[in-house]
Order: structure tokens, then sequence, then C-alpha cells
């Protein structure tokens, strides 16, 4: 049995939630926190209804929804933070999160780019810092990367990576560090000839869905799956990977950049490469 009984979730967002409510699924004791109360509260009606429709009310009692961080992490064995892609945010939390939380909590970030190793330095704790990176929706997709920092411990990687066969996730193991993980490194391969295509006019986003969802069997193509991250994300991510490499054909294209600017960002918004039903 591990010894991660208390799962802290920092950011409640469209990851963050899914997150709470797969490990409170699966008889965790989770502790949400956002800045937001209007987050907070949307994140509440999705896990109440998840608890509602899987017959599992009894679980509700094993969740907290918080904006006070201190309380967020008091009690915490595992804190998984799922804020905005941007990195001088994630080091602030990691600095925040690092005082507060008890000496022997593992500090794991869900960041879809940026490894731990390039956080770690806001913590004192760099034997306790994990990658921890989930494919949403979960239900769907099962797995989550999971990576070393510099300076983690044997002891810190193990648990982590049997807390996430506990959630019923496969660990997706990076032996050796590396930008994007395991799958996220294909998925951004995918994506950004998707958004290179789009942008030089090549073909039409239904044309390039429908030719993914025919050869991968798949219910979602790569540009509704995009609007569903919300394009925001996905600029942040290509962005992160051209400031590293600072190769001009990692640059994302200005149309795309002028899409998100304009706040047509996907699903959230109503409107990205698709028109939506705003939620």
């Amino acid at each position: 049995m591990s010894d991660l009984l208390n799962i802290s979730i920092i950011g409640a967002g469209f990851t963050g939630k899914q997150i709470a409510e797969w490990t409170l699924l699966h008889n965790f004791k989770v502790y949400i926190y956002d800045v937001k109360q209007e987050i907070l509260e949307d994140t509440e009606k999705f896990i109440t209804g998840s608890l509602k429709r899987k017959k599992k009310m009894e679980l509700i009692n094993n969740v907290i929804y918080t904006s006070d961080l201190s309380l967020a992490v008091k009690n915490s064995d595992l804190i998984i933070e799922a804020v905005p892609e941007d990195i001088g945010l994630k080091k602030k939390v990691f600095s925040q999160l690092d005082k507060l939380a008890p000496i022997n909590a593992i500090i794991a970030t869900n960041s879809s780019s940026y490894p731990v190793s390039i956080i770690e330095d806001a913590v004192l704790r760099k034997d306790k810092v994990l990658n921890i990176h989930f494919y949403p929706p979960i239900s769907l997709r099962p797995m989550a990367d999971i990576m070393r920092g510099t300076l983690t411990s044997d002891e810190t990687f193990q648990k982590g990576k049997e807390w996430i066969e506990m959630i019923g996730c496969a660990p997706l193991v990076v032996k050796k560090e590396c930008r994007g993980f395991v799958f996220n490194r294909i998925w951004r391969a995918v994506k950004k000839e998707c958004i290179e295509m789009w942008a030089g006019d090549y073909a039409d986003i239904e044309d390039i869905d429908t030719a993914w969802k025919i050869f991968t069997g798949m219910k979602m193509g790569p540009f509704v799956l995009m609007d569903a991250i919300g394009l925001d994300t996905v600029l942040a991510v290509e962005q992160s990977y051209y400031q590293e490499t600072k190769d001009l054909r990692d640059k994302p294209p200005k149309a795309f950049e002028e899409m998100v600017m304009r706040g047509e960002i996907g699903m959230k918004t109503g409107k990205g490469f698709y028109q939506w039903k705003k939620s």
C-alpha cells in the first residue's frame, strides 16, 4: 500500500480538475486549490456530477476545495502542480509549495513541455521533485509520463510510479530527460505540422482531421483536440520549444499567435479552429 494518501492538486483548470476527479475515484483524499473561486465552483460541479453518474457520492467527503494554499498542502504526501504553462509562474508556485508543504511531500509538475529540472532550483527538496504529466481525458487515455529532475531520489521516483499505477494509469517512464517526454513529443510533432498546414492554407482543417481519424481510428482529429486543450496552452507549449531551440522552424506561425491574441482559444471561449457552444 502506498504511503501517498493525501493528494493536492494545485490549479483546477482543464487538466487539474480531471486529475483531481480521477484521483478521488481511486479512493485518495484530494485537496483542490485554485486562486479563482469561479474555477473552484466549476470544478466542484464537475466532480459532483461525475460522482453522481458513477454512483460514488460517498467519496464527496474525501475532497476539499480551497483558495488557501497553506490549507491545500498542509497534509500533502504528493502535490501535483497544474497551473498554466508559464515557467515563471511554475517556479513561483514550486517555491511557495516548498515552504508550506510537509518536509516529506513530493512535488510534481504536470507541465506538458517543461522538464522539472528547470523548475527545481525554486525548491530545497530537490530529491523530491518529479514530472508527472497526464493526457486528458484521463478516462480515455489512462497514462502519465514520469521523469526525474537532476537530483530526484530513486525512492521518490518509485513512489511516483507506484501512485500512477494505483490510480489505474500506465506510467510512461522517461529514461533520459527530454522536452515533450514520451507521447507528448510525438503529439507535438503532429500538432506542429497541422498548425503549419492550416497557416499555409495547404488543406482545410476538416480534411486534416478526417485523415487523422480514418488513419488512427480515433474519434477526434488534431484540431478538435487542440480546441479542447485550449489554444492558449498549445501556443505556450510551442513557444517554449522555440525559446529553447531558437530554431525558426519551431517558431509558431504568426496567424496562430494572432488567433490566440484575439481570444479565439477553443471550446472554453466558443471559437478556435472550430465554432463551439460556449461552456
